[in-house]
């Protein structure tokens, strides 16, 4: 009797089985079985991750197969996000390391940072400081730098563990000179100093929804996804205290996800300006420093 597995395609095949027979949640960078498990198998085997077709019937080593069975059987029974697995998530156009003490990076504001905020942002080159509140993995901090080429960015996080991952993840991308990280809650510890610009993706999901959340989100820290009973914990104090640390002309961005009902409903006494994401147009507010 022949090998159960051979090449990349019997392996492919047998990964999306078993994702799509456990009912695996996906929503670290992909939507469903096969875009994942194409992605797991070529990360891994370190070959193109655009190219599957001309691989398919590449036979694979004892070895190669050896490993990948492995890692398919530890995201389907421990659901580990795969970026975990590969060390690695995909965020626009660009590439970050990631492990357990970070959440995988995703955010909608990364969508919005290319256009550079505009036109809420009048002239892009004069911003020349920037302020990224719970930078996790730093990779918004890595694509405001990118964006917005005069500034100099501050990214904070409470997390100490977290600051280690977006320390390495700014030293592969080079920006030492431009990004300086601080472990502060929030505000607390930061340089008195006021910013053009303030983003945040914070804690956001309320407590009902944390109670229900699948176990690939589960996986990741708490600390950076809880938002207390409405979501709004963090968002109400970064609020608060934007009034203090924005120029005259400086705006906030604040990413809320879901939470849009809640957002409305903590800032009634505000009109927050919605931004229009791949998510709608709930997702993202801003407040200029008007406003605040």
């Amino acid at each position: 009797m022949p090998a159960p597995f051979q090449t990349l395609r019997d392996v492919l095949r047998h990964a999306v089985t078993r994702f799509n027979s456990e009912k695996l949640f996906f929503g670290h960078g992909s939507d469903n079985a096969f875009d994942e498990a194409a992605y797991l198998l070529l990360h891994t085997l370190k070959l193109p991750l655009d190219r599957l077709d001309p691989f398919l019937d590449a036979r694979l080593t004892e070895q190669e197969i050896s490993t990948l069975l492995a890692l398919i059987e530890r995201r389907v029974q421990d659901r580990v996000p795969v970026a975990y697995l590969t060390q690695e998530a995909l965020l626009g156009h660009y590439r970050f390391y990631v492990d357990e003490r970070v959440i995988v990076p995703r955010s909608f504001i990364a969508e919005l940072i290319p256009e550079q905020f505009q036109p809420w942002v009048g002239d892009p080159e004069a911003v020349t400081n920037v302020l990224e509140l719970c930078t996790g993995s730093g990779c918004l901090a890595i694509m405001l730098a990118d964006a917005f080429p005069n500034a100099q960015v501050d990214a904070v996080d409470l997390s100490t563990d977290a600051l280690e991952v977006a320390r390495k993840n700014v030293s592969d991308y080079e920006l030492q000179d431009r990004i300086t990280l601080h472990h502060s809650d929030l505000y607390d510890a930061l340089p008195a100093r006021r910013y053009d610009l303030i983003v945040t993706n914070p804690p956001y999901v309320n407590s009902e929804s944390m109670a229900t959340l699948p176990a690939e989100y589960r996986a990741e820290p708490q600390m950076a996804l809880a938002g207390g009973k409405d979501g709004m914990d963090l968002v109400r104090r970064i609020v608060a205290g934007a009034k203090d640390r924005l120029t005259p002309e400086g705006v906030l961005l604040v990413e809320i996800g879901n939470e849009f009902a809640y957002a409305e409903a903590a800032f009634a006494d505000r009109e927050l300006t919605w931004l229009s994401t791949s998510a709608g147009d709930e997702a993202v507010f801003l407040l200029t420093a008007d406003q605040l």
